[in-house]
């Protein structure tokens, strides 16, 4: 009877680690095919390319190709990274690109000018010296054919160098003038 109670215990252990092993072997190959069906889906992220055209104050201007989920850094740093001369704060450098996107990274004088001009058209400022005839006739009283006597004025006379002389312009006295002085500059 002993005999047969520890065959019966032999058995039942046998049977038990063929049964683990078998089933490890199952889970390991589960793993294998999950693993190598993911490959080619990553391999197939990695050939997904996109070409940003970077220039200005960079070393190595031109189209640069990168993976697609690149930020500005990256097209910066494909690009040589910046001249001496380069401001790198006037993009955010975190942003994400797109395929055909341009990026023009600036000099620190173009940035200070760039950022005046975007604060002023933010402000409706109007420099009476660069604007043209569109820009000068948003403001008020001042219609295509003033904003081109503005202009005229300017071309023959050399650029204002006050608001106030913007009343030498034909047909622009002091009544005009305080309608529209808060909304002009010369620099």
């Amino acid at each position: 009877m002993k005999v047969i109670k520890y065959s019966l215990i032999l058995f039942c252990m046998c049977t038990f680690i063929s049964a683990c092993g078998s089933r490890e072997e199952e889970i390991l190959f589960e793993q294998q095919t999950v693993e190598s069906e993911a490959l080619p889906a990553e391999e197939n992220k990695e050939q997904e390319r996109i070409y940003v055209y970077v220039c200005g104050y960079v070393h190595n201007p031109g189209v640069v190709d990168l993976p697609d989920g690149s930020r500005v850094v990256d097209a910066l740093e494909a690009a040589g990274g910046l001249t001496p001369d380069g401001v790198e704060t006037y993009l955010n450098l975190a942003a994400l690109v797109s395929d055909g996107q341009k990026l023009y990274f600036p000099s620190s004088t173009e940035a200070e000018m760039m950022e005046q001009e975007a604060n002023e058209v933010a402000s409706g400022m109007i420099n009476i010296n660069t604007a043209d005839v569109e820009e000068l006739s948003t403001l008020p009283g001042i219609g295509a054919s003033r904003a081109q006597d503005i202009i005229r004025y300017r071309e023959t006379n050399g650029e204002y160098q006050s608001i106030e002389d913007i009343m030498q312009v034909s047909g622009i006295k002091e009544s005009l003038y305080e309608k529209i002085k808060d909304k002009i500059r010369v620099q």
